[in-house]
């Protein structure tokens, strides 16, 4: 289990965004077609991503603290083979399908997504991101604070929905 902070905004300006991320020397990791399917579970949410980098499933739960959230991750599978999709999710209920292309950077541990999404616009998300503990959240609190003001993100622009949520 890890746990991250993460912002998620509207974003007006993603070649400004972009930019930003560029000169502060962020690893660009490429544009990813992804679809993500929800699945009915009793607490979190259970989604399956399939995309063009990345192909996750993953079952979390996130909560709202301060202008961030907090996201505690129950189970993540990189790359899960049809078995395991069916195991996991087989017999649940689809929930809700999204659509979006997303361009990844990173900037050490913490991970940058610029999101077109079908049918609501342009995003940008901060993921800061402690895989085994050693962060901390007050960092990860501070690592997002700086990226946020780094890109220029206000405040009535903060988003504190899945996208399936807006």
């Amino acid at each position: 289990m890890y746990a991250d902070i993460t912002i998620k905004a509207r974003c007006h300006n993603p070649a400004e965004a972009e930019a930003i991320l560029q000169q502060h020397n962020a690893e660009y990791k490429g544009l990813d077609v992804q679809t993500d399917t929800f699945y009915s579970v009793d607490s979190g949410k259970l989604k399956l991503r399939k995309g063009t980098i990345e192909n996750v499933l993953i079952h979390y739960n996130r909560v709202w603290a301060g202008g961030a959230m907090q996201t505690e991750v129950m189970m993540y599978l990189k790359n899960p083979g049809s078995a395991t999709i069916e195991a996991v999710c087989g017999g649940l209920e689809v929930v809700s399908e999204l659509r979006k292309l997303r361009k990844i950077y990173f900037i050490d541990n913490v991970k940058f997504h610029i999101d077109q999404v079908e049918g609501h616009g342009q995003f940008i998300e901060i993921e800061a991101i402690d895989l085994d503990g050693s962060v901390g959240t007050e960092t990860l609190m501070q690592q997002c604070g700086y990226y946020k003001d780094l890109l220029l993100i206000e405040d009535d622009d903060l988003i504190n929905d899945s996208y399936i949520d807006l």
